[in-house]
């Protein structure tokens, strides 16, 4: 990424699709349509003139009210744009390990998709607890078609072994997790995950291949329990209480896809030599 022309232009288009993914968090949980009406003041039902639907400057320049009513916007808006503008940049430095060594100009789309996927998922959860099962069964469709067309343009046996190990990640995700959330629900009455963690498992799995989801895995359990233990202990989440695991799952594979498995391979060697394991 040594020019920062391209880079600009691609945290615009990165900072564009995130205000889309916004209105995709906030109407698929409500059933409503994500093309009508077009963009809207939700207290006022105002719409928004062009302007005010630029990422970031849209929302700066209005100081964060609408336009017509003076309601607060959300800042959570022009973060996630520029959430979404930061990690389609970084997808110009990835080189997943999970996916052999494609051309660059196949495995940027399937990168900026992957992140695009991903972000809204981790939203919804945040938001409702849920993750929409047909939003993990097309981005596990998509993964896998994805495999399928980075793995034929270096051959078609490569294509073949890819494919292979990305199915058997995302079955054993989606088993294995399934197979927790029975068990926790046998010991304490109650489900230890959600289905939709082992679904979401499952589309890390068809990107990300068997190493890489079992690190997405680890980071995302390591990350939870870190997060979920100082909430709790500062009072923020109630003993029993259920907090959402989707946007730890979706932080581990990004990290995974943007670091690649090697990196987070060495990682864990050096902790586990440092604790003399």
């Amino acid at each position: 990424m040594s020019d920062p022309a391209l880079a600009l232009l691609v945290a615009f288009l990165g900072a564009s699709v995130g205000s889309f993914l916004n209105v995709v968090a906030w109407r698929l949980p409500r059933l409503e349509s994500l093309f009508f009406p077009a963009s809207h003041c939700p207290r006022c039902g105002s719409s928004l003139a062009w302007y005010e639907n630029l990422p970031v400057l849209g929302w700066l320049g209005r100081l964060g009210r609408c336009g017509h009513c003076r309601a607060p916007i959300a800042l959570r808006y022009p973060l996630v744009e520029l959430l979404t503008a930061g990690l389609w940049v970084a997808v110009l430095l990835a080189r997943p390990a999970g996916m052999g060594a494609p051309p660059v100009w196949l495995l940027l789309p399937a990168g900026w998709l992957l992140v695009s996927w991903l972000i809204p998922l981790a939203l919804i959860d945040c938001d409702h607890l849920w993750l929409p099962e047909p939003l993990c069964r097309w981005g596990l469709l998509l993964g896998l078609g994805s495999t399928a067309v980075l793995g034929l343009s270096q051959s078609a046996e490569h294509a073949r072994a890819l494919l292979f190990d990305h199915l058997l990640a995302a079955a054993i995700g989606l088993l294995a997790f399934e197979a927790l959330s029975a068990l926790g629900e046998w010991l304490i009455g109650q489900p230890a995950l959600g289905l939709g963690d082992a679904k979401l498992t499952a589309l890390l799995g068809a990107w990300l291949g068997l190493v890489g989801m079992g690190l997405a895995v680890a980071l995302a359990v390591l990350a939870g329990a870190l997060v979920g233990g100082a909430a709790r202990l500062c009072g923020r989440l109630k003993p029993q209480q259920p907090f959402p695991f989707g946007p730890f799952l979706a932080c581990g594979g990004l990290a995974v896809w943007l670091a690649g498995d090697a990196w987070w391979l060495q990682l864990q060697a050096a902790l586990l030599s440092g604790v003399g394991l």
